[in-house]
């Protein structure tokens, strides 16, 4: 039994590994790859490890196959993503919060993070504020009446999108990717608030595709038998 349920763990993961490939391919359009949209299913499906994993291959696969000059920023951004839609599905806020505290932190003690706007920053916070009770809410997921799932997942894909974002952000200042691009602090403010912008209308979007979609393919999971999520 353990060994049909590792097997079908690692199918899973090349499956959603080639999906978030096949996405980021398919990409036109605003900052972020469309992977973002397939990233709340890694975490609630696989779980944080195994979702983390997928997610990593396939954003490694694709940008070694169609590099951009940004790539650092998608290949570690991605699978925090899903890691952090994982852990809301384990209920392992603690962690999560962590991760949130530790790279806002290094944003706002870093000079250039103070002297740009906040409400660049603003879906984070909210994010930030939404994990305890998103996390709560969801420990149960596959049990839950369908009629809850909309709001749940949309939830649960918002906070996702938030840990996408706050990456990319940790990445470009406090981790100092900026200095290694050669963009001086008035062009990194100019693309911090254009990436801004861009960024909500992501969020909202994402937010979207998950009410739409999110609730009829986790109750069609939960009808499978033997299917036991996350996987890990």
């Amino acid at each position: 039994m353990k060994l049909r349920s590792s097997s079908r763990t690692i199918s899973l993961i090349g499956i959603f590994s080639s999906l978030h490939a096949t996405l980021y391919f398919l990409s036109v359009g605003l900052w972020r790859s469309w992977s973002i949209y397939l990233e709340p299913f890694e975490g609630l499906i696989l779980g944080p490890y195994a979702g983390f994993l997928a997610a990593l291959i396939g954003s490694l696969v694709a940008r070694t196959v169609k590099p951009t000059d940004l790539w650092m920023f998608g290949i570690i951004a991605e699978p925090m993503s899903v890691l952090a839609c994982g852990l809301i599905a384990r209920n392992r806020w603690k962690l999560l919060i962590l991760l949130y505290i530790v790279m806002l932190g290094a944003f706002f003690m870093h000079p250039l993070g103070r002297q740009l706007p906040l409400w660049t920053v603003l879906d984070i916070l909210v994010a930030l504020v939404l994990i305890y009770p998103a996390a709560k809410i969801s420990k149960n997921l596959f049990y839950e009446p369908t009629k809850r799932l909309p709001f749940i997942t949309s939830l649960v894909a918002f906070v996702g999108a938030a840990m996408d974002s706050l990456t990319r952000i940790f990445l470009l200042i406090p981790a100092g990717l900026y200095i290694v691009l050669g963009w001086s602090p008035d062009v990194v403010r100019s693309i911090f608030i254009m990436g801004a912008v861009g960024s909500y209308i992501e969020d909202a979007l994402v937010v979207l595709v998950m009410l739409l979609i999110g609730a009829p393919i986790l109750a069609a999971l939960r009808k499978i038998p033997g299917m036991e999520y996350p996987l890990s």
